[in-house]
């Protein structure tokens, strides 16, 4: 039976870069449809993958992400829920915790993942939606796992955000980028700035805001 690649990686329970790195490794036959697509003979995938050992050497990463440290409880729910779901699968993992904006890219927990993934210690990363790495970038982060052979597993789509709540969550983060950049400023008017960017900030979230709960 020839499958696609969605398809193959779902019954197989790998990524779709997997069979991917797989193919440019000539452990697998791809065919090709007239209009270029990949068709996988899914019989001789199965018994394939059933021989192609785990590696030993290399360990699972799961991300886990806040943008403040106040938001702990929440980073301990995202921890809890990896921790679940690895042990669930059987795999010797580790959790990487960080702070910061998803739109910044030098927090110490995801240039520690991209270096762990650099120098092949990683054998599959963990998280539960691509926008948890890098509001914008996280592709990037995925070529390379891609390049070094790091499979990457995103745990489901119930913990996804609606459009209104990823647009708060975009809104909120920017501000408090602002913020941080505004807060050595000893000026009256950055001051000032900083007071009402944290007023915009408990508008749009009302349950951060001093007395909410």
């Amino acid at each position: 039976m020839k499958v696609s690649i969605r398809k193959a990686a779902q019954e197989l329970g790998v990524s779709p870069e997997t069979l991917r790195r797989w193919e440019a490794e000539g452990k697998i036959r791809v065919e090709r449809t007239p209009g270029g697509h990949r068709r996988y003979d899914l019989a001789s995938l199965r018994g394939w993958s059933r021989q192609e050992p785990e590696p030993k050497a290399r360990i699972t990463l799961a991300y886990a992400r806040v943008s403040s440290p106040d938001q702990n409880a929440d980073l301990e729910r995202q921890v809890g829920l990896r921790e679940t779901f690895c042990a669930a699968n059987g795999w010797q993992f580790e959790v990487v915790r960080d702070w910061g904006s998803g739109l910044n890219s030098h927090k110490r927990g995801l240039r520690e993942l991209i270096h762990r993934i650099c120098s092949g210690q990683v054998g599959r990363l963990v998280v539960t939606h691509k926008d948890r790495l890098l509001r914008f970038g996280a592709e990037l982060v995925f070529s390379l796992c891609e390049h070094f052979g790091t499979e990457v597993v995103i745990i489901n789509a119930s913990e996804e955000a609606t459009f209104e709540e990823e647009l708060v969550q975009d809104v909120r983060e920017i501000i408090t980028v602002f913020s941080a950049r505004l807060y050595g400023s000893r000026s009256r008017k950055n001051r000032d700035i900083r007071q009402r960017l944290k007023e915009a900030t408990d508008a749009i979230c009302p349950e951060n805001a001093p007395g909410s709960g």
